[in-house]
């Protein structure tokens, strides 16, 4: 009787001693994201906490936004982001009921018999075999939790860059609406005077009607461009987290274009140390081979409880014993589990040989975007827009000294507009290919619209602590 109530008040001990951490897990989550996108996302878990964030959102909100301040705001704001990091909360919840004892059991019998008799039986059951294997399915739901954070850096990783390129897109949206404004201000002249030449019969109706058809085109586009800035800042507002009612600015154009291209080393090792979805799917496969052990291990003995009992009979002494409850492998001699906790094990090995082909294969394709788009940027930067300028200038010579028309003079205009709109274009391209290429080094897959969901509140892997 000693040695039965010793081990259990053992188990009482050891099954109470699994605790919550202080951060929730927000530490890692933030040395992952940090090392990734440069900043670290916020995790507010008290009053205090969002206050701040609100205060720092109002802050940034001041201030013509950068890149970097928006994907702070991000942050900061994304509601979204900060309803995936509850999966960190509803992880460590897991991980700490993983490694206590199940509660125990009391049953309480009464039995009137005839002739007054009373018999009375009492009994606490206690689980066993999940003590056995308590300090497996820690480990277990130790590495879920860790997979947990990973997923919620992997998330925090989308968000940044899909906000860097939602950035980089507002700005050059808004850019080329000025520009294309500027097109639609010369077809409008254009078309202004010739339609008034040939009223006054100095110029022919074919002429004027192509004027006439290029200031249309010239309006429709410009149209396109307003609808399209639009967009592309309510894009930006949604990842910012933001109302209608809360404005921000953006600066006037885009970045400029860096001196060098990156020369990444190592790129596609450095992908397979570094990024993230390569992280979660070895974590994932080292989470299902340890389930398949304790699967096995604990193959046909799923349930077991031992308790204390207690007996009593009126006019009888009190009799004490123990009893052990255990489920016998009649029917299902633990096959089905053991072949599921394979299958889903070999499952996972596919799936993490697959990311990690995928990920090479998306680091070179980055790079070679990265490197077409910086060169392309330089050449419109370097060649295209001084040349169109260089030609501007001798037209307005030659128009100065009248060895050209008017016409002649706006058409060249237009086309020097569009060359510096095709600048533009050409470097947001590269900021969102900048951007693609960090992300496919040490983040996740660049074109993937979100994180592939593991939530961390499904039921935990199968153990020998009862079903």
């Amino acid at each position: 009787m000693m040695r039965l109530t010793a081990a259990a008040a053992a188990a009482l001990v050891l099954g109470g001693c699994a605790s919550f951490s202080p951060d929730g897990g927000a530490g890692r989550l933030a040395e992952l994201t940090k090392e990734r996108v440069g900043q670290a996302p916020s995790y507010p878990r008290t009053a205090s906490d969002v206050d701040s964030a609100q205060a720092r959102v109002a802050e940034l909100l001041k201030q013509p936004l950068t890149a970097d301040s928006a994907v702070e705001l991000a942050f900061l704001n994304n509601r979204g982001l900060q309803a995936s990091f509850s999966e960190l909360g509803i992880a460590e919840s897991e991980l700490v009921r993983a490694g206590r004892l199940r509660n125990p059991s009391f049953s309480f019998g009464r039995l009137r018999e005839g002739g007054g008799v009373v018999e009375i039986d009492r009994a606490i059951m206690f689980d066993v075999l999940g003590l056995l294997t308590l300090p497996v399915a820690a480990q277990v739901e130790q590495r879920r939790f860790a997979q947990a954070q990973l997923q919620a850096a992997h998330e925090a990783v989308g968000v940044a860059a899909d906000t860097r390129k939602a950035y980089f897109s507002a700005v050059a949206a808004q850019e080329l609406v000025k520009y294309h404004g500027q097109v639609k201000e010369a077809a409008d002249a254009s078309n202004e005077l010739a339609r008034r030449m040939v009223q006054a019969g100095n110029f022919n109706k074919l002429a004027q009607m192509r004027e006439q058809a290029f200031y249309a085109d010239a309006t429709s586009q410009l149209a396109r461009a307003q609808h399209q800035a639009v967009a592309e800042r309510e894009r930006l507002t949604r990842l910012l987290g933001l109302s209608g009612n809360q404005a921000f600015t953006l600066p006037e154009r885009l970045p400029e274009l860096p001196k060098q291209p990156a020369e990444p080393q190592d790129a596609e090792q450095t992908a397979m140390e570094k990024r993230l979805d390569v992280l979660m799917a070895k974590r994932a496969t080292e989470h299902a081979a340890k389930s398949w052990g304790l699967t096995k291990a604990t193959r046909f003995i799923n349930v077991l409880e031992l308790g204390y009992q207690n007996k009593s009979v009126t006019g009888e002494p009190r009799a004490n014993g123990y009893e052990v409850e255990l489920e016998l492998p009649l029917f299902d001699f633990g096959a089905t589990r053991a072949t599921r906790a394979e299958a889903t094990y070999m499952q996972a090995v596919h799936r993490t040989a697959q990311v990690a082909i995928d990920a090479r294969s998306e680091v070179r394709e980055s790079y070679s975007a990265y490197r077409t788009s910086y060169d392309l940027a330089k050449h419109y930067r370097d060649e295209v827009v001084p040349l169109r300028k260089r030609i501007s200038e001798e037209n307005l010579l030659r128009y100065n000294g009248m060895l050209i028309g008017v016409f002649e003079l706006l058409a060249d205009s237009r086309d020097q507009v569009s060359s510096v709109t095709g600048y533009v274009e050409a470097l947001r391209d590269y900021w969102t290919a900048e951007t693609n290429l960090q992300t496919a080094l040490t983040g996740r897959s660049p074109g993937a619209s979100s994180a592939p969901r593991t939530s961390a509140s499904a039921a935990p892997a199968e153990s020998g602590g009862g079903h």
